[in-house]
């Protein structure tokens, strides 16, 4: 036996169970816990402060009514071959046999009885009967009993069922004693030892131990009692019962059950969510995952758009370089002695200027642009539906192994936020109109090339903007080949004026190819940034989730491991075992 604990280690050790059951219940709020597990936690609590509680469970018919008539030797409860336990019916002291309801599946029971001065007895609807909400009410009452009294009947010992309702309440960590009622019905001793062999037997390979079993006659038992009949008494078995309770379940036998019970409801508790924070933590870690991946490929994306865009800009600089070629053989052809009359009419040299050189410029700058902005918008939307299609798969991933696993806040914040990004990512794919979008980065890059030309882009399109640039520049060189042809006549200087006109065209078409270059670069950057953007804003929502979570995770095991630790550490020094794995 377990040293005797002194009355200061005993107030001690309440104050500390008190604290860490608190601390328990505040981490499963935090958690969003099932609320019955809040509430075995909460009760456990309240139990430190209550008498021993003795509670009696069984199935439909095992004579728990009788057994527990027969050990306070009156007929207070009902008796019969139905089911006639359909609460929970608690039965304390009090100066008069009265039933006072307390809730709706709970029933006070006082009588002046001096056993029950200093434990309360637990009668529990029958398991295996035709209610099943009967086993419901008694598997949510378990976790309140310091020590069970489990019954079992001589005419089918232990069954199938029973073993599944041990194995229950032993995962709550409850002192559990069996009872073999009815052994009146056997015909001899050699039936009793058998029966006896065969529940020690299985009880062992459930539970991991053999519990005490006391086989005894509760019906007669009463009857003894009530009539003072000592044979009867005898012959029922009962008298080993008492004596048990008197000799092991005394006032130091009680404590120490009294607060094993509670370390047991809470060891059980915080099992359980320590598996779930694993469980949430595998969960969260592909969300991560899946996040993770998103952003990358988001980085991808962003690299891959400038990488594309540089390339596709190339074809732009190629129709400048072609312009600017066009212009230098032009000056070859014009700036000429023997076209000296043509180059002294600033009018024609413009109009030649402008069929020859600048040509098409405008219009197939404008076609590249717009293949440009073609591209991206076919590389927005396609980002849109990879997006999209990441958030499908992981909803499905895990939509079939999530069910009923997870506490129900959690999960329904995790699959209402994933829902949620993933019907707006496909709505915007829905509601995606590429001519619209194609029409605003036009109007975005019409506005910043304006702002080369300092003219207001208003009506005017790309391409005059770009005619316009042109034309600036033609009338620039063909004024000042005019200036050379009236020069030429008298100072015959006409090659000089050739090389001037030339690095003239060049530093304009160079000037004008910069801060084109510079606006589109600009304007492009600004578009995939924005475009990421747009992606990054939609799964906010969900990233955040999963990174709180993950943090709340993290914080929550570590106070379940600390409190587990704790309890493990009271189980020791008060003697208590763990529960052993259920076998079939």
């Amino acid at each position: 036996m377990p040293a005797r604990i002194p009355q200061p280690a005993r107030e001690e050790s309440l104050a500390r169970l008190r604290t860490l059951l608190g601390d328990l219940r505040s981490s499963l709020a935090a958690f969003q816990a099932l609320p019955e597990d809040e509430d075995a936690v909460r009760q456990a609590q309240l139990q430190l402060d209550s008498l021993f509680l003795l509670v009696v469970a069984g199935e439909f018919n095992a004579g728990k009514s009788a057994f527990i008539n027969a050990l306070i030797g009156d007929r207070i409860l009902e008796q019969g071959v139905t089911p006639t336990t359909t609460r929970v019916q608690v039965l304390k002291y009090g100066p008069a046999v009265e039933r006072i309801p307390i809730d709706e599946i709970t029933d006070e029971i006082t009588a002046p009885l001096e056993l029950l001065r200093e434990i309360h007895i637990v009668d529990t609807p029958g398991t295996n009967a035709i209610e099943r909400h009967h086993e419901t009410i008694t598997r949510n009452f378990l976790p309140r009993a310091d020590i069970v009294f489990f019954l079992t009947s001589a005419d089918r010992p232990l069954t199938e069922s029973e073993r599944l309702f041990l194995s229950q309440i032993r995962e709550w960590g409850k002192k559990i004693v069996i009872v073999l009622n009815k052994i009146d019905i056997l015909e001899s001793e050699d039936d009793l030892k058998r029966i006896l062999a065969f529940i020690a037997e299985g009880v062992q390979r459930l539970l991991g131990f053999v519990p005490e079993i006391f086989p005894l006659a509760a019906r007669p038992a009463l009857q003894a009692k009530q009539s003072g009949n000592a044979d009867l008494l005898a012959t029922s078995r009962f008298e080993a019962l008492e004596r048990y309770m008197t000799a092991t379940l005394d006032e130091e036998e009680r404590l120490r059950l009294k607060l094993l019970n509670p370390i047991g409801v809470g060891l059980r508790v915080t099992a359980k969510y320590l598996a779930e924070t694993e469980a949430r933590g595998e969960l969260l870690k592909g969300d991560s995952q899946t996040i993770d991946q998103i952003e990358r490929e988001l980085e991808i994306y962003k690299q891959d758009l400038s990488k594309g865009f540089r390339l596709r800009l190339a074809d732009v600089d190629n129709v400048l370089l072609d312009f600017e070629k066009r212009g230098n053989e032009f000056f070859d052809d014009t700036i000429r002695l023997s076209r000296v009359f043509d180059l002294m009419d600033k009018a024609k040299v413009k109009a030649e200027f402008e069929k020859r050189v600048v040509a098409d410029v405008p219009k197939q700058i404008e076609l590249r642009i717009h293949e440009i902005i073609d591209w991206l918008v076919a590389s927005d939307l396609r980002q849109w539906q990879n997006v999209r299609d990441q958030l499908m798969r992981r909803r499905s991933e895990q939509a079939d192994r999530l069910v009923g696993q997870m506490s129900a806040g959690f999960e329904y914040d995790r699959t209402r936020l994933l829902d949620g990004v993933g019907k707006d990512a496909q709505r915007t794919l829905e509601d995606y109109d590429r001519e619209r979008e194609a029409s605003r980065i036009a109007e975005s890059l019409q506005s910043a090339v304006a702002g080369i030309a300092l003219m207001g882009a208003g009506a005017v399109g790309l391409g005059a903007i770009v005619s316009f640039l042109a034309s600036t520049a033609a009338a620039d060189v063909t004024g000042l080949l005019a200036a050379g042809a009236m020069a030429a006549m008298g100072l015959l200087i006409l090659p000089r004026r050739k090389q001037v006109a030339r690095k003239e065209f060049r530093d304009k078409i160079a000037a004008m190819r910069a801060q084109l270059m510079s606006a589109l670069n600009a304007q492009f950057d600004k578009e995939a940034q924005r475009s990421v953007g747009k992606v990054n804003d939609a799964i906010a929502p969900y990233t955040r989730f999963v990174r709180a979570e993950r943090e709340k995770l993290d914080h929550t095991r570590e106070r379940l491991n600390r409190i587990q630790s704790t309890m493990l550490r009271q189980r020791a020094a008060l003697g208590g075992k763990a529960p052993a794995a259920a076998s079939s």
